[in-house]
């Protein structure tokens, strides 16, 4: 498949590594900064521009990887006469963004994606939507090639999932850096609840959470949860993120 990429972050080389490494072939980068686009082509050994104008018509696809904010005015001035499939692989973003287009659709992966970091798609449900059925099955097929465990699901399915993903992902590190902040407080290294943080992800990879939930809140030990607010007096943002969370886990026992 001639694949061409329209971004240079983090997304758009994960993707571009990953449709090489599958035998695809990049035939274009575009960014609107010549320079990340010359970059990520180099990389890829394809070539790049920053004028929308100047893209390729003939790929077979049009990988959409830039910032949520950017999608929508990226896809309204992008040239409407493309053959191949437009897609954008954003969570939070309806297919309908699309709609100028003859073929659209959707690739998704619920995974945070670093640009130094290597990522294993196989291991990745990437989540894809077509704008037809031939669509769907086309996106579906290349997406499998990626990871068997992908699947179709529509715009609102996969905005369940972003948010899922971002209340796992972005929100749990928020409060390892709160617990980081704390520790340092005290000359404690962080290293010491590491274990811990591996022990609860594994617990849910195979237990429907609220079963594995332990500590004082489930326990109903109120005297530790009063120590603990005691502790953090002088932190009124924990505070309140440790009184709400205690009261959710409450709630479910």
């Amino acid at each position: 498949m001639n694949i061409a990429i329209l971004g240079s972050g983090n997304a758009a080389t994960h993707f571009g590594q990953a449709f090489q490494a599958l035998g695809h072939r990049i035939v274009q980068i575009y960014s609107k900064t010549k320079a990340n686009a010359d970059a990520l082509a180099f990389a890829l050994h394809c070539p790049s521009t920053d004028q929308l104008s100047q893209l390729q018509r003939d790929a077979d696809l049009y990988l959409i990887a830039v910032s949520d904010q950017a999608i929508p005015a990226l896809a309204e001035t992008m040239p409407q006469d493309i053959n191949g499939i437009v897609v954008h692989c954003s969570g939070a973003t309806d297919l309908n963004i699309l709609e100028r287009f003859k073929n659209a659709g959707v690739i998704y992966p619920p995974q945070s994606l670093s640009k130094n970091k290597t990522i294993d798609f196989s291991a990745i449900p990437f989540c894809v939507e077509g704008n037809n059925e031939g669509n769907t099955e086309i996106l579906l097929q290349l997406a499998r090639t990626f990871s068997t465990r992908s699947i179709y699901c529509d715009s609102k399915q996969r905005l369940a999932i972003h948010l899922s993903s971002v209340m796992v992902n972005n929100f749990s590190n928020i409060l390892y850096q709160f617990a980081y902040e704390l520790l340092e407080e005290h000359n404690i290294s962080f290293d010491l609840v590491r274990p811990i943080i591996l022990e609860t992800a594994e617990k849910v990879q195979n237990h429907v959470p609220i079963t594995v939930q332990t500590g004082p809140a489930i326990r109903g030990d109120e005297a530790t949860q009063q120590k603990h607010l005691k502790f953090i007096s002088n932190k009124p943002d924990l505070q309140q993120i440790y009184q709400l969370l205690t009261q959710q886990i409450t709630k479910r026992k």
